[in-house]
């Protein structure tokens, strides 16, 4: 099937790639010339494990295009995939501007029969909208569409695993005509018949890959139902640690029994910094936003996003009664994306860290293995370390921002011998507290007992 993509973001470029891989036609089209352009020379301009590999295979063999040109794209693709942003208006409202503008561009050029599938996450009864502007724009007669719903749930870091070995698959239709085209699209993956390029020629065990169809309404609320609810469980997490604090306790320890319940889990569940990114954040607001329009009161959800913002008050607390004084000391930083394995600094809790400690005066070095060059063009006079033991050097305390599992592997006796003051403070309890404690650093972290060495007097 011939398959076009309109965006080429994120989960544009993951889902057209992955459509691509298990067999399809695909054309990915964005109105950002040079993106495009970059595509097409063979660079992929956002860090995802797997996906340069992937894009530059199979745009080599032409089952992968590019082009800037929306109407080609629409009247080559027999599906079209919407994969637009919806960021955040000052309300906390999802911007469905772009889904529109879609919308209009495929009434006025299709020439044939489309199947017009929501990707990006939008709220209820985006579909209804959607449907009716191709109604109302629609210039060639006898054209029909159908409208999808078929929301992602890609998790940066592990995209492309995700897409291929999804846990379910939500599709949203009204019609039967739309649910065939959409079993037919993702038959390959719900029967496990393709070369994974993650795993090689034989990919783990795991359960059948769920089928889940509903009306569109219901799968447009499922993808903002279960990103909050993860978000409910991260907040919990950390209140959870606030309280282990208090009462002396270990939150490892208390969630990770938490987790060994089937009927909570172990993910979610782990406590610091809180939840960043471009999706938890901005689909928790639009969800308490549509909550609000249909007169449901969720302060549940709007406490939950309280507890989150939070967290780097309680970090910043912890680092000045450390060092009493921020101005003018030397900090490292550990990490700027908002999550371990991905480049993406929206909303990233690191971020939000680094500017307010550097509005106090303090001067901070900064690393992370992928995130530097986006971090650049909003920090652009922030000092950054060529590597993790640069960052350290001189430092009268260092960071841990982001939970890249590289951290941990560090020569931590190298890092201690080339601080001013040997003091980490671990925003993503990273660390084993005990070992930091035996190796002679000053070491606090969130919901766990203090393990901090004395400091010497002279």
């Amino acid at each position: 099937m011939k398959i076009a993509v309109i965006g080429c973001g994120y989960v544009g470029l993951v889902s057209g790639a992955c459509l691509a891989e298990i067999g399809h036609e695909v054309i990915c089209t964005d109105n950002d010339a040079l993106k495009i352009r970059a595509l097409n020379s063979g660079h992929v301009p956002i860090f995802e494990e797997n996906l340069e590999d992937i894009v530059k295979r199979l745009h080599a063999s032409g089952r992968l295009k590019f082009t800037s040109d929306i109407p080609e794209a629409v009247r080559a693709g027999d599906a079209i995939f919407i994969c637009v942003g919806t960021p955040p208006l000052e309300t906390g409202d999802a911007d469905l501007s772009a889904i529109e503008n879609v919308a209009r561009i495929i009434a006025v050029e299709a020439r044939s029969p489309k199947l017009v599938v929501e990707k990006s996450t939008v709220p209820v009864q985006t579909g209804k909208q959607v449907k009716r502007a191709l109604q109302v724009y629609g210039r060639t007669p006898g054209v029909q569409f159908h409208v999808a719903s078929n929301p992602e749930f890609l998790r940066e870091g592990t995209a492309v695993e995700d897409f291929l070995h999804p846990d379910r698959i939500v599709l949203g239709v009204e019609d039967p005509g739309a649910e065939r085209q959409l079993r037919e699209i993702y038959q390959p993956i719900l029967d496990q018949k393709f070369k994974c390029p993650v795993h090689g020629a034989k990919c783990p065990p795991a359960p059948p890959v769920k089928l889940v169809v509903t009306t569109i309404n219901s799968a447009e609320l499922i993808k903002h139902a279960s990103n909050s609810f993860l978000a409910l469980k991260i907040s919990y997490a950390n209140l959870i640690a606030d309280l282990c604090e208090r009462l002396h306790a270990d939150v490892d320890e208390v969630t990770a029994a938490m987790g060994m319940d089937p009927r909570i889990g172990p993910q979610f569940l782990k406590a610091g910094l809180g939840f960043g990114g471009f999706c938890l954040p901005k689909d928790v607001q639009a969800f308490i936003r549509l909550a609000e329009t249909a007169s449901v009161d969720f302060s549940l959800l709007k406490e939950a996003e309280m507890v989150n913002k939070r967290r780097i008050s309680a970090f910043l607390d912890r680092l000045r009664k450390a060092l009493w004084i921020i101005k003018d000391k030397q900090i490292g930083a550990l990490g700027l994306a908002f999550k371990a394995n991905t480049d993406d600094i929206r909303f990233s809790p690191a971020i939000e860290v680094i500017t307010r400690i550097s509005r106090e005066g303090a001067r901070v070095c900064a690393f992370d293995p992928q995130a530097a060059e986006r971090a650049r063009a909003i920090l652009p006079d922030l000092q950054y370390a060529k590597d993790a033991y640069d960052t350290a050097k001189g430092a009268e305390a260092l960071l841990i921002l982001t939970e890249w599992p590289e951290f941990r592997s560090l020569d931590w006796d190298r890092i201690r011998d080339s601080m001013v003051r040997p003091l980490v403070i671990d925003g993503r309890n990273l660390l084993d507290a005990a070992k930091m404690s035996e190796m002679g650093f000053e070491y606090y972290s969130f919901g766990r007992p203090e393990r901090s060495v004395a400091v010497p007097t002279t």
